[in-house]
């Protein structure tokens, strides 16, 4: 039977709007940016390229005249979306809730914007897994404004970031030279592919009880002595605020025929702020795993994946594939692209004020007494290199009182809630979104806990870092015959399990290292202050798994 007219019209009218609505937001192989021209999408897309005037199109506009390459007033994901949630799509596809619709709890919750754009790939919204046009755009956009050879959204946070680093660079037997207090997600990465670690162990402030960056000489003497290792890995900085000598550790990296990787988790402010630590890609470094989410103002659980220009980015792109999802959430990139515009167009004015508010709190915690919050005077040349200034670290020992007690109190009596607190330390994390009044507030809150709270500080661990005895690879002993003994029956056995305080997520044991009596004593102590461990099969960590053989 001969279809009416009126439908055929209709579904050609329909998809001839579709495409039109979308090009509005620019997406054409002719360059223009006006929406003009009836061209098809193209995955190399030109009206991307810089559009910039003399007058200037807003802030930040000066900087990015001399610095980027391409219009960073653009955010095409976030574009795109704003289209499609314009449009009258009938969704006969995933998400189930159907824009909201079936889940009225959640969209109440949530808000009808927010659900309105959770979707699922399809043509004019790209696919992560493969992208050609808007995602491939916004890579693009996020490269160019990290000074990098290539980008990828990541939606499995800087773990996924980090995870993605170590088994591109590596396979089954290949060695890594890296420092021990590295967050969990590069020793998980290790038991996935198999690599030897080859620890550079970090030098240690005997006042703060804080591992420190990795020094240069140490850097030196593990590349003579494993010269067919694949790859250096740094922090670039800690969770404190260290970091090493990142340019001549990828120099000599790259002088013995290695890649460095860079955990920047806790450093996307780097490529934006001003007399900040130097960026990875700016060092030279071959990968960088960027936590736009921590200091960038992206949704949780948003990474960046930087790389140079001597990785293969197909390559790199097969190795996200295998463990990243194939429903890559439009929340979670459409938040990268957005943070990503922000901060090229006002990054260092914001980053600026940030430093500020930290030396500001600094200055009057250290006033206070009893605490030491610290800076740039710990910087050494080597293993204190640079310092992040906006890192708000505060010793609390000469209190009385245990990193993990200050952290609670705050959230318990003063409903403040900080980074995390550990046997000696806190950390208040400071980024875009942080005003003068709260600085004060938690200002005034550090004062009154010492006043209500301090006590003799004997019997108090100052110790954060113990140096690992490493007997096995960390995969050999996460998949070996393994059994189950109380804690404190596992003395000198070997390890085939995590146990770590989360955050900072740094393993005090990963598998395959020699459990003694100092660890089982800092396990102990550590749950006593209330700590949040995490990792082993118990979860209240009364027995751990260990080698049947070793």
């Amino acid at each position: 039977m001969r279809q009416p007219a009126f439908l055929c019209n209709r579904k050609f009218r329909w998809n001839f709007l579709l495409y039109k609505k979308l090009c509005r937001v620019g997406y054409h192989c002719n360059g223009r940016a006006d929406g003009a021209g009836d061209a098809p999408l193209q995955a190399e897309n030109p009206a991307n390229r810089i559009l910039y005037t003399d007058k200037g199109t807003g802030n930040g506009d000066a900087m990015n005249r001399t610095r980027f390459k391409l219009n960073q007033n653009r955010a095409p994901i976030h574009e795109v979306l704003e289209n499609f949630r314009r449009m009258r799509v009938v969704p006969f596809d995933v998400p189930g809730h159907k824009r909201g619709r079936g889940n009225p709890e959640l969209t109440e919750f949530l808000g009808q914007k927010c659900v309105g754009v959770d979707v699922n790939s399809m043509k004019p919204l790209d696919n992560l897994c493969h992208p050609v046009s808007v995602i491939r755009e916004a890579e693009e956009l996020a490269a160019d404004a990290f000074g990098a050879a290539h980008a990828f959204l990541m939606v499995g946070g800087t773990t996924s970031s980090v995870q993605t680093m170590v088994l591109t660079a590596c396979k089954r037997g290949d060695e890594i030279i890296l420092p021990r207090n590295v967050h969990r997600s590069v020793l998980n990465a290790l038991v996935l592919c198999g690599a030897i670690p080859v620890y550079v162990n970090p030098e240690v402030d005997q006042r703060l009880g804080i591992s420190l960056g990795m020094r240069r000489e140490q850097v030196a003497k593990a590349i003579k002595e494993h010269p067919n290792a694949v790859a250096v890995l740094v922090n670039n900085p800690t969770y404190y605020g260290i970091c090493s000598d990142l340019r001549a550790i990828v120099r000599m990296a790259h002088e013995a025929g290695m890649l460095c990787l860079a955990d920047e988790a806790h450093g996307t402010h780097f490529y934006f702020g001003g007399g900040l630590p130097v960026s990875a890609m700016e060092a030279g470094a071959d990968m960088a795993s960027v936590s736009m989410h921590k200091s960038g103002g992206s949704l949780t659980q948003s990474s960046l994946l930087l790389t140079g220009p001597g990785v293969h980015a197909g390559y790199v792109r097969q190795i996200i594939n295998l463990t990243q999802t194939t429903s890559g959430s439009y929340l979670l990139m459409s938040s990268l692209d957005i943070s990503r515009r922000n901060l090229a167009q006002r990054g260092r004015q914001i980053f600026h004020q940030v430093a500020d508010m930290a030396e500001y709190a600094r200055e009057e915690i250290n006033a206070i007494g009893g605490y030491y919050a610290f800076g740039k005077e710990l910087m050494n040349g080597d293993s204190v290199f640079d310092f992040d200034i906006t890192k708000l670290s505060v010793h609390t020992l000469d209190i009385g009182l245990a990193g993990i007690e200050v952290y609670d109190i705050l959230r318990d009596e003063y409903d403040i809630q900080i980074e995390f607190g550990d046997i000696g330390n806190i950390l208040a994390y400071l980024s875009i979104g942080d005003r003068a009044q709260e600085i004060e507030r938690l200002v005034s809150a550090l004062a009154e806990i010492r006043r209500r709270f301090q006590k003799d500080k004997s019997g108090l661990l100052d110790q954060e870092y113990i140096d690992p005895q490493v007997v096995t690879s960390p995969q050999e002993a996460f998949y070996a015959e393994k059994c189950s003994l109380p804690l404190r029956e596992t003395e000198g056995k070997v390890c085939s399990e995590f146990v770590m305080c989360y955050p900072p997520g740094i393993p005090i044991l990963a598998p395959g290292e020699r459990i003694t009596q100092e660890i089982l004593d800092y396990i102990e102590y550590a749950k006593a202050k209330g700590c949040n461990m995490t990792g082993p099969e118990d979860p209240d960590i009364l027995r751990l798994n260990v080698l049947e053989r070793v």
